[in-house]
């Protein structure tokens, strides 16, 4: 777990410095070196976890969250390593304003979908690296912590999975968020409400009935003073 820590601080350390040094100090060669330096910080990770396996340690949730770190490391780092790229140069280089994501519509619907199927990048990743501890140890009653850990991220891929995908069925929007719908949804609804109404049995409306009218013959009522004046 302290190795886990100690690469993610370099991690952001490595990145935060490449910045710095290439829109702070004007040094584009250096800043690049340091960039390229933040994925080996997996690689350092990876092998630290063979070295403990292949030592005969006990595969426990500790080895787990490091297949799970390089996993999204490897999906999302570069996201990552873009989204602070844009902010520092719009801060001290004087570059675009990032920006924002969307909230509402399509747009943030395939969004959604996209921030999934990193998700699901990162699975296999970590899955993969997993069934690799677990061939290397070769022993299950080792390995159960780790096989416990990807039980749940599984669990949690599948939620995540629900909510990215519900955003293309309901998209958020205000109260033209019908229009944001996708064509097939679309056209899905409108044959059901056009099958509902081919189903429902024509309404016979009753007509009034013939002769005289039935309004009131009575006189009508004029108000006290009126009535007082009338002769």
């Amino acid at each position: 777990l302290a190795v886990i820590v100690a690469v993610e601080i370099a991690f952001w350390a490595l990145l935060v410095a490449g910045l710095t040094a290439r829109y702070v100090l004007r040094l584009p060669r250096a800043g690049a070196a340091l960039l390229v330096a933040v994925p080996l910080v997996d690689l350092v990770l990876l092998a630290a976890t063979v070295i403990d396996l292949r030592g005969g340690a006990t595969a426990g949730a500790a080895h787990g969250l490091a297949a799970v770190y390089i996993g999204v490391s490897v999906a999302f780092g570069r996201r990552m390593i873009r989204w602070a790229d844009v902010r520092f140069a719009h801060r001290f280089a004087g570059g675009p304003a990032p920006e924002r994501s969307p909230r509402t519509g399509p747009t943030h619907a395939r969004r959604e979908r996209e921030a999934w199927y990193r998700h699901l990048l990162a699975w296999t990743v970590g899955a993969a690296l997993i069934g690799l501890a677990v061939a290397l140890v070769g022993d299950l009653d080792r390995t159960e912590a780790m096989l416990q850990l990807l039980g749940v991220w599984t669990l949690v891929l599948a939620i995540d999975f629900v909510v990215s995908f519900s955003y293309t069925l309901w998209p958020r929007g205000g109260r033209d968020r019908d229009r944001h719908w996708p064509a097939a949804v679309r056209t899905a609804f409108a044959i059901a409400r056009s099958t509902a109404v081919a189903r429902t049995p024509p309404r016979t409306r009753s007509c009034p009935p013939s002769g005289p009218s039935r309004r009131s013959t009575r006189p009508r009522r004029f108000w006290p003073w009126l009535r007082r004046a009338e002769p």
